[in-house]
């Protein structure tokens, strides 16, 4: 495993002949948790074919406060700003791409904010899976991670749960270090008293401190690996990345195996929005 920037590089020894016409089966199950929550500031979204390449898929969830405003923007932006880095930058390391578009839509949404008279923010992760030459002139499927906040993405492989986020909270010490040598202050673990989360998109009357530097990953998947957990906060306050793995294991399809996510965590007393993706991948062609 290798260090790289706010980030970390996974291998396998696997280079399987991949389809690019088999697309993985999403499923994503919301809810805004009424008891508990007025509004719904959560926002997601996933594509096949990205950017017009088959094979390659983005899938994201964005997780608001302070309003939806920041996490709908991201929703509905974000993923043309990545592609537009994607095709002008082909030979750069995916994931100094998928930093520089985290930072070039946390500069678009400030803007937009100041327009809109918005003050809101989000966490985000975004995880993108593309085809990449591998030995023997065969592709490889290649997952990209990238994250601000406490959401998360969350691999399956051989029935382990291996995170591939890193959570952003004010809880963590390298993360309090950072603060409070730019000047900043943590208060019952809230930068500068208000917020519990250390980096994020928008929030930018603290942008000084909480940062949209997003920590990365990249992994090369392998016939190991079976589906994706990509979820916010709101699920994993209350369920463990290998209790996860355990429930969504043992359905096939993926739409039921969202819904049954959420329901555990709703039942095991999350208090937030939740938004929970899952993505189950093709088997891989021999």
């Amino acid at each position: 495993m290798q260090e790289h920037a706010d980030g970390i590089t996974l291998s396998a020894n696997a280079n399987l002949a991949v389809s690019s016409n088999v697309h993985p089966a999403v499923g994503v199950a919301v809810d805004k948790n009424g008891k508990w929550r007025r509004t719904m500031e959560d926002a997601h979204t996933f594509i096949h074919d990205f950017d017009q390449v088959p094979g390659q898929g983005y899938f994201a969830i964005f997780d608001g406060h302070a309003g939806k405003f920041a996490a709908e923007w991201c929703r509905d932006n974000m993923s043309d700003i990545l592609a537009k880095e994607l095709q002008e930058h082909p030979t750069m390391d995916v994931r100094e791409v998928m930093k520089n578009a985290f930072l070039k839509t946390d500069d678009q949404l400030e803007i937009e904010s100041k327009n809109a008279g918005a003050r809101s923010g989000c966490t985000a992760v975004l995880s993108l899976i593309r085809l990449e030459p591998g030995n023997d002139d065969r592709k490889k499927r290649v997952l990209y991670t990238a994250n601000v906040g406490d959401a998360r993405s969350v691999l399956c492989r051989g029935g382990k749960a291996i995170r591939l986020t890193y959570d952003h909270k004010g809880t963590d010490q390298f993360e309090t270090k950072r603060i409070t040598e730019k000047g900043g202050f943590l208060l019952n673990n809230r930068v500068n008293g208000v917020l519990a989360v250390t980096r994020s998109l928008g929030d930018f009357s603290v942008k000084e401190f909480v940062v949209g530097t997003p920590f990365t990953t990249s992994i090369d998947l392998c016939d190991e690996d079976e589906f994706l957990i990509v979820a916010c906060d709101g699920l994993w306050d209350v369920v463990s990345d290998q209790d996860a793995v355990d429930l969504v294991s043992q359905y096939i399809d993926a739409q039921e195996a969202a819904q049954k996510l959420l329901e555990h965590a709703l039942e095991n007393f999350s208090t937030d929005n939740t938004s929970v993706m899952i993505v189950k991948f093709p088997k891989r062609a021999e």
